[in-house]
């Protein structure tokens, strides 16, 4: 019995193998060619982002996020986007896992989305340029007036604003402590937040990482309005607060 368990131990071990091997090729694969469609389609996205606002460059973001999420075979589950029908614009507060959250919003949200982006992602050549024409906010700490005025501008051509309110990626699959950045421009705007929790994308691709973990599913989940029309900004801890802890109940650890 020993003699046969060993050898079915061993059976597993020789299909597994090729299977993580033509797995990491997959990976290595997906990866090149996500940079591929990026260079492709970044001089696309930065020639049409004066244009109309930079309403174009949504359709080009959504054809390269769908790209490589085909690529990578990664499956998107979105719940909860009958929150949705009511006029917009909206503010969506999230967790932020990977970079996967970033394209699966932009592929697959009935909306167009622009992103609160850090400064350091304007130094990349085209992507940077496009992303600044095209509407995207960046964060300057130390002038925070001019951010709410230009989420302001934003939301009036007809964008969603989106902010991963954690601050950066965590990839240990939990919920962390948001910072209050999200609820001072919800409240200074007077837009309504949906809060957003993303799911399983850590496997995909975690912080870190230089090639992707193919295959497998990844959850949005969208909660319910919070209006913040009334709010002041003595409320921004406990509009914070609500937010975190609507993402942390419908986050899932497992798909």
């Amino acid at each position: 019995m020993p003699a046969m368990n060993h050898q079915a131990e061993a059976s597993r071990l020789e299909i597994a193998t090729p299977a993580r091997v033509l797995r990491k090729l997959w990976g290595a694969a997906a990866t090149v060619l996500s940079i591929l469609y990026t260079i492709v389609l970044a001089p696309f996205a930065a020639l049409t982002a004066s244009l109309n606002d930079g309403h174009p460059v949504s359709h080009i973001g959504r054809l390269w996020a769908r790209m490589i999420l085909w690529t990578c075979g990664v499956r998107v589950e979105i719940t909860g986007l009958d929150h949705l029908r009511s006029a917009g614009p909206w503010i969506f507060v999230s967790n932020h896992q990977s970079f996967f959250d970033i394209f699966a919003a932009i592929a697959w949200l009935p909306c167009e989305v622009r992103f609160i982006a850090k400064k350091e992602l304007m130094r990349i050549p085209l992507v940077g340029y496009a992303m600044r024409r095209a509407n995207h906010i960046v964060i300057d700490r130390q002038a925070g007036g001019q951010s709410i005025r230009r989420a302001l501008e934003v939301s009036r051509m007809g964008y969603s604003i989106y902010v991963f309110a954690e601050g950066h990626r965590f990839s240990d699959n939990r919920v962390h402590e948001f910072s209050d950045g999200a609820a001072w421009l919800a409240i200074h705007t007077k837009l309504p937040c949906l809060p957003v929790a993303v799911s399983g994308t850590s496997r995909f691709m975690p912080r870190g990482a230089r090639l992707v973990a193919p295959g497998g599913r990844m959850r949005i989940a969208i909660g319910e309005p919070i209006a913040t029309g009334d709010l002041k900004s003595a409320d921004r801890a406990g509009l914070t607060r609500q937010l975190e802890a609507a993402v942390r109940n419908t986050f899932v650890t497992e798909l």
